[in-house]
């Protein structure tokens, strides 16, 4: 046991000086909860309770839950006979419980926690995920003129730079960042413990000061440590050191004997590398780019949900392009069987069934083309409303059914430009994340100006020194030499002088350092500060794009109506036209050439119709895009896409012919 008394009163006097957030167990941590709110996630821990468990936790890997590649219930329930029949809703909900690129979203604001855990450690920023991923485009139909570059609708929020959340610039990126200025100091502190145990001996030549010819020692002791940075610039650091020597040396007056100290050191920087706006910038960052993680999550959200929106109504476009198309086919198969029936009785020349079929052979090509593009479509669909893809039998056999129709509303309540414009710039989730940037930035260059100062460091340090020991009973006698009872004693009375502080040592003093010329600092905080005006500019860049994007989505809005409208007409006109030419031919004043191109000419107009209306669709949606509405347009909420869980019930499959 008296063995153990030095080791017991070293961890007792680090225990009884270090700070609460040492001599206190861990809270447990609960493992990360998608249901919370982005600002506030849960950091994740290792598993276990108890004392120990919460001593243990920071040095065991943290508990990190699998990926989950299974779709929610609501995608199996949606298929009813083979066919998924599929509202807009249901797509819309799909899309945030399914949806990859929402999942992989989800990861961020997780990303960011932690980024800023590493901060308060005074780690140097890793940086969270910006990129933002589009939606697989619609498939290509070149009847209904669509070009499925719209379907992922993120022209309105890539296209503009400086911070639009599309790449890794300015601190939002997924790799290490390379911090300027004065380094920020390591804010975990550290226990540390050392022991010691050895053996020396040493030949004498001379014997009259040693009075024996090999000097033996054995040494025993340990070393107890505690250090901790503070964001001040301030530096403390403690060690308890003890020491037993027992030696045949007969000329010393004590052996064995204790010798142990305390020391308590304290260092303050005074210039450079002081203050609190120095040295917990990178803290301040991380929150920020706790902030940025939430809007980009919120930039993928928008995203996903109006390139989902422009997919389902390309589906529902398609659908309708293909009945277009079936009743071409028909037609001209009906004018291929009257045309057969009266070349037989000899009422027309044989040459009008090469031209009626040949009209049926390319009414069946666009059939077919028509087939397969909405066929692509619905793997499009189903591909971004999976986790799983089309790897499920049952999801890649279904046959996609919408049970929304496209329909252009009577009028378009569109508020005026310049508030569609106020409002793209007060709510655009990159506009705030350019805001936020040029923040972090000013932040920053709080390193790069407290780099410029000299270096003035004042320094204090305190140590009580102790010794006692048994009296060497080899040479000192009771009454002689060395006799002094203060000394002689065991390692308790080696304590008891330590705190009395019988034997203090105490000393100050400063270290003044300063560059000559100061280049490197003098160029790293010019080139911060001409950044920062970069920046800035790309920032004005980045509001003057918006402004014409605005204006241009507002434009083709517009245009799109007008072209429907236009393609109605035109519609209602071929129909007219081939209702009438059909009139003519049958009473002789009309030819099979005439009958075949009108059929052509409707058939085209019908698609145009088609096409001209899924245009329409495209530019609303990416005018709500444009203008950060599409959420509250399609009541999607933020928090729910984070959860993962959509709260929208499940349309009853109504289909609308």
């Amino acid at each position: 046991m008296n063995r153990l008394r030095p080791i017991f009163a070293g961890l007792l006097t680090v225990f009884m000086m270090a700070p609460p957030t040492l001599a206190q167990a861990p809270a447990p941590a609960t493992p990360m909860s998608k249901e919370k709110r982005a600002d506030k996630p849960d950091v994740p821990a290792a598993p276990g309770t108890g004392l120990w468990s919460g001593f243990t936790r920071p040095y065991r890997e943290p508990d990190i839950s699998a990926v989950s590649l299974s779709n929610s219930p609501r995608l199996e329930t949606l298929i009813r006979a083979g066919k998924l029949y599929l509202s807009l809703e249901d797509a819309l909900a799909l899309a945030i419980e399914n949806n990859l690129d929402v999942e992989l979203a989800r990861y961020g604001p997780q990303l960011a926690q932690v980024d800023l855990l590493r901060a308060k450690a005074g780690g140097l920023l890793r940086g969270v995920p910006g990129t933002i991923r589009q939606v697989q485009s619609s498939a290509l139909s070149s009847v209904t003129g669509g070009t499925g570059g719209s379907a992922g609708g993120a022209s309105g929020l890539g296209g503009s730079g400086g911070g639009s959340g599309s790449g890794t610039e300015g601190g939002v990126g997924g790799t290490v960042i390379t911090q300027t200025g004065v380094a920020v100091p390591s804010l975990d502190p550290v226990f540390s413990f050392s022991g010691f145990a050895g053996h020396n001996s040493r030949p004498q030549s001379n014997t009259v000061t040693t009075g024996t010819t090999a000097l033996q020692f054995d040494n025993k002791g340990f070393t107890a440590g505690y250090s901790q940075n503070f964001l001040t610039g301030t530096a403390l650091n403690y060690s308890w050191s003890n020491t037993k020597i027992q030696t045949n040396n007969p000329r010393v007056d004590l052996n064995p004997y204790w010798q142990p100290n305390m020391n308590l050191s304290i260092s303050q920087k005074l210039l450079q590398g002081f203050g609190l706006a120095v040295n917990n910038r990178n803290i301040r960052v991380a929150r920020n780019n706790l902030k940025v993680s939430d809007l980009t999550f919120k930039l993928q959200v928008m995203t996903t949900v109006s390139g989902v929106v422009n997919l389902y109504w390309d589906l529902v476009s398609f659908n309708e392009d293909l009945k277009v198309k079936q009743k071409a086919l028909e037609v001209a198969q009906k004018f291929y069987e009257d045309n057969k029936k009266q070349v037989e009785i000899g009422t027309l020349a044989p040459i009008e069934i090469v031209r009626a079929e040949a009209r049926v052979a390319q009414a069946q090509q666009e059939l077919t083309n028509s087939e397969t593009s909405l066929l692509q479509q619905e793997t499009i669909v189903k591909n971004a409303l999976s986790r799983s893809g089309i790897a499920s039998p049952t999801v890649a056999e279904a046959r996609v059914v919408p049970t929304d129709t496209l329909a252009l509303p009577q009028s378009d309540s569109i508020e005026p430009l310049a508030d569609l414009t106020d409002r793209a710039i007060k709510n655009r989730p990159d506009i705030q994340q350019t805001a936020i940037r040029l923040e972090n930035i000013k932040i920053g260059l709080a390193g790069s100006k407290s780099q410029l100062l000299p270096s003035l460091d004042v320094q204090a340090a305190f140590q009580n020194n102790a010794l006692a020991g048994q009296l060497n009973s080899l040479y000192n006698l009771p009454g002689g030499p060395g006799s002094d009872p203060f000394f002689i004693g065991g390692y308790g009375s080696a304590l008891g002088q330590i705190f009395r502080r019988n034997f203090p040592d105490y000393s100050i003093g400063f270290n003044l350092n300063i560059p000559i010329r100061n280049r490197q600092a003098q160029a790293d905080y010019v080139r911060d500060r001409l950044s920062q005006r970069q920046d800035e500019l790309t920032a004005q860049r980045q509001i003057n794009e918006l402004r014409v994007n605005v204006q241009n989505a507002l434009t083709a809005v517009l245009q799109a109506r007008a072209r429907y409208q236009a393609a109605v007409k035109e519609r209602q006109l071929q129909e007219q036209t081939l209702d009438a030419e059909n009139k003519k031919y049958a009473l002789g004043a009309s030819t099979a050439f005439q009958v075949v191109q009108t059929q052509r000419d409707f058939a085209q107009s019908q698609a145009s119709e088609v096409a001209a209306l899924a245009a329409y669709s495209r530019a609303r949606v990416q005018l709500d895009l444009t203008t950060a509405q599409i959420l509250d347009r399609y009541k999607v909420e933020v928090a729910e896409a984070l959860s993962g869980k959509s709260s929208r019930p499940m349309d009853p499959p109504v289909i609308r012919q």
